[in-house]
């Protein structure tokens, strides 16, 4: 079977209303690019007909379609990352599933890779979000930028192109929690980013609610920087100092007028805010612990329920040989840590 030059990988989770509008926008979108292609969707423990959908377009078009079933939900991240172990494609974009990102644009960044880069971050133009959603990513990148040193416009946007070295790059690190986005941009020596058109969701909810967007931005920041330690002890360091200065105040004071007692709330309202700051900063250092006990305890990132895909030549066994090309569905257990 011919390498593709491309695999476009798309994680899905509970979008039964909008798989046919994708199915028939993707497909058509990538034949007219008029270059050798496959699709790789991982269905993440989807709740309704998703996964069935999913196997009658495998069945549809089984010649460039690859299908791999998790066995429970783990993460958007996670799918991409099954996606890339098993992607074949010398170049792999990744696309949502929502059509927000609309796949005519695959032309544009595979366009950016001709040029000469190794990684295409993209913008989205004129956002269809609501106006809270676009100032806190707004406020969220600038903050992410400056402690990571992590250059995204837009780190919210899924459609991004990545090279075959870069691919294989993340695909072998063994972090548990990982932004794949800011991932790739450590690895790459060439990236570049362009603008692409954003559409409003074509059916069904956003998965990510504010809390689970708070998240991903921590994680992205404490996966990627030490600064928020050094900056609490900095902050630390000028806590005490001030105290030290406050309580030299109070010792003066006792002796210059003597007991004080309206000053007894004031000194409330600064152990709670001592207690404030001390609290954050024990919260912090337990991420960062968090992280590291989640990767020394070495469970798998993601488990692998079966794989649907084509026969790439007759079977060599002592078993009855299939025709190539029959479609086939191969059960596995395994992550890409264990095969």
């Amino acid at each position: 079977m011919q390498t593709p030059d491309l695999s476009v990988i798309i994680p899905v989770y509970n979008e039964e209303e909008g798989l046919p509008a994708l199915f028939m926008r993707l497909y058509a979108s990538l034949d007219a690019l008029h270059l050798p292609y496959e699709i790789v969707f991982v269905n993440d423990g989807s709740r309704d007909r998703s996964a069935a959908l999913l196997r009658e377009q495998f069945q549809k078009r089984p010649d460039v379609t690859r299908v791999i079933l998790f066995n429970g939900n783990f993460g958007q991240h996670m799918a991409v990352m099954a996606g890339f172990s098993h992607a074949r494609g010398r170049r792999v974009v990744t696309l949502d599933a929502d059509l927000q990102n609309p796949p005519e644009e695959i032309g544009n960044l595979m366009a950016a890779m001709d040029a000469g880069h190794d990684y295409v971050g993209t913008i989205r133009r004129e956002r269809q979000d609501s106006a809270l959603r676009r100032y806190a990513s707004r406020f969220m990148n600038r903050l992410r930028e400056r402690i990571t040193r992590v250059k995204m416009t837009d780190q919210g946007c899924m459609l991004r192109a990545y090279s075959r070295d870069i691919v294989d790059a993340m695909a072998s690190s063994r972090e548990v929690n990982t932004y794949i986005p800011a991932l790739a941009y450590t690895y790459a020596a060439n990236p570049t980013e362009i603008e692409v058109a954003h559409e409003e969701r074509a059916a069904g909810v956003s998965k990510y609610s504010y809390y689970q967007l708070l998240r991903l931005n921590f994680d992205l920041i404490t996966g990627f920087s030490v600064v928020p330690l050094q900056m609490y002890s900095i902050l630390g360091f000028v806590v005490s100092l001030v105290s030290v200065g406050f309580f030299a105040v109070i010792i003066y004071r006792r002796f210059a007028y003597g007991s004080e007692a309206e000053g007894l709330f004031t000194l409330f309202a600064i152990a709670f805010l001592l207690l404030g700051v001390a609290l954050f900063g024990i919260g912090m250092l337990g991420e960062y612990v968090g992280r590291i006990y989640q990767q020394v305890r070495e469970r798998p990132r993601y488990l692998i329920q079966a794989v649907l895909e084509a026969d790439e030549e007759p079977e060599v066994t002592g078993e009855r040989h299939k025709p190539a090309g029959q479609s086939a569905s191969r059960s596995s257990l395994l992550t890409p840590d264990s095969r």
